[in-house]
């Protein structure tokens, strides 16, 4: 597991070491899926030619609606058990 707190600067020496041994990768951020940690690691990764596939956990790009932030983290697949079941689908 890698902690990303900033993206700028962003640790790509760091993202790098973990790549490559078969692990699943996933970008996770309370963030939309453009402009954020998964579109910096996906342009790490294609920079260096590596053909690892980087699964997202974040916000649509979309408007989105409003209310209450459990029920919110539920409808756009960021709250801990949408996580969860995200990830026991991709193992």
């Amino acid at each position: 597991m890698l902690h990303s707190p900033t993206l700028k600067p962003f640790d790509e020496e760091a993202l790098l070491a973990q790549l490559g041994k078969g692990r699943l990768v996933l970008a996770a951020e309370n963030h939309s899926v453009v402009g954020g940690l998964f579109d910096i690691v996906a342009r790490t990764v294609a920079a260096h030619g590596l053909g690892e596939k980087i699964h997202p956990i974040a916000l649509p790009d979309a408007f989105l609606d409003a209310g209450a932030l459990p029920t919110l983290a539920d409808r756009y697949g960021v709250s801990t058990e949408s996580i969860v079941q995200k990830v026991r689908g991709l193992l």
